[in-house]
């Protein structure tokens, strides 16, 4: 670990109200110098879980020593299915009993689950104290730990109880991907090919002539996917935070993915494969609907196939349909999707019937546009 670590990318958010730098850095050396930058904080509680813990929190302790602030670690349990609104009345209790107070500052110091519900709890507790985003994975480097939504499950679905609440600064520590298990890169791989999607251009070019080996913690080309990522994150969520309009293009592969997870009660797939599963249903339905081009989806299949992403649907549409009925995106007797006409260029909330849902979901899952 160096004494003094250098941001290796850099990218402000800025919106109405508020600016933040996304930060890529080596190591945490950088973060004393981060936080003093927020004034006054009466105690810092780092909410992580045991196995993130085992591997970083000696690193993360080193630093915040320097600071000479109280800290306190809270445990959260790991998985999707612990990102649940059960599990926030422990952690409020946790930190009334250790006197949080609105000086107190929370960090999220792990993936997308403990960036979402460290988020939520964040923004309710004490009607709001700040909070900063140490994402330890690829996912929440590229888009989870980015833009302010935070939330937590329910039964029914997923991000159903959430609030759009900014952190006050995002800092990527990129040494802690090389502890990340494939499953962990696939769900980061599978954002920057959706964010590849949606903006095209030279980014879509340099992400679709990628292998997934070539994707090395620290190499350019991880730095440039997630940079570029979060560029379009950025660009996006300056124009709308509330998602009120073009932030929903963010959700390509969502309404699908999201249906998936639920279905299967976050055990079977991770987030980045359901959605990666959720975008080939997005192409098939753009195909039939916006004149995507069958060259152009099945170049998308292979780059993601290159990716090694999944793309095959295996569990039984009417289901995932049924799942679908809970989404937040739904408009009345028709479910809304964000379809593309071209690389680079999409439309969100395109509402579609459920029995041309029902009947994309079968093609998926027959696998025959393959030999297209």
């Amino acid at each position: 670990m160096g004494e003094r670590d250098m941001s290796l990318r850099t990218r402000k958010i800025v919106g109405e109200g508020f600016e933040y730098p996304v930060e890529l850095h080596e190591d945490f050396s950088a973060i004393p110098e981060k936080l003093q930058s927020l004034g006054k904080i009466s105690k810092i509680f780092v909410c992580t879980n045991r196995e993130i813990a085992g591997i970083y929190e000696k690193y993360l302790v080193k630093e915040l020593k320097k600071l000479g602030i109280p800290f306190h670690f809270i445990y959260l349990k790991p998985g999707e299915k612990n990102k649940h609104i059960d599990r926030v009345k422990k952690v409020y209790h946790e930190l009334i009993k250790e006197e949080a107070d609105r000086n107190s500052l929370l960090i999220a110091f792990g993936g997308g689950v403990i960036g979402d519900f460290v988020g939520f709890i964040a923004a309710t507790f004490l009607r709001g104290v700040r909070f900063v985003q140490i994402p330890t994975t690829l996912l929440a480097c590229v888009d989870s730990s980015v833009g302010g939504k935070v939330a937590v499950n329910v039964d029914l679905g997923k991000n159903m109880v959430g609030a759009f609440y900014q952190p006050q600064f995002v800092y990527a520590p990129i040494f802690t991907l090389r502890t990340l298990p494939e499953r962990e890169w696939s769900c980061g791989l599978a954002e920057i090919v959706k964010h590849s999607f949606l903006k095209g251009g030279d980014y879509f070019q340099k992400i679709s002539q990628s292998k997934r080996n070539e994707y090395l913690p620290g190499s350019d080309l991880l730095l440039d996917a997630i940079d570029g990522s979060v560029q379009i994150k950025s660009e996006v969520v300056s124009q709308d935070e509330k998602e009120g309009g073009i932030r929903a293009i963010l959700n390509l592969g969502h309404t699908t993915g999201h249906a998936i997870e639920s279905l299967t009660q976050y055990k079977k797939y991770s987030h980045g494969e359901a959605v990666a599963i959720g975008i080939v249903t997005a192409l098939l339905l753009s195909k039939e609907i916006l004149n995507f081009s069958k060259d152009y989806f099945l170049q998308a299949i292979s780059i993601m196939k290159s990716l090694e992403l999944p793309t095959d649907l295996s569990e039984k549409p009417e289901n995932i349909l049924k799942h679908m009925e809970h989404d937040k995106k739904k408009d009345g007797s028709e479910i809304k999707f964000v379809l593309l006409s071209d690389f680079g260029a999409s439309k969100y909330g395109v509402p579609i019937s459920r029995d041309r849902i029902l009947k994309t979901l079968m093609e998926h899952k027959s696998g025959a546009f393959y030999g297209q």
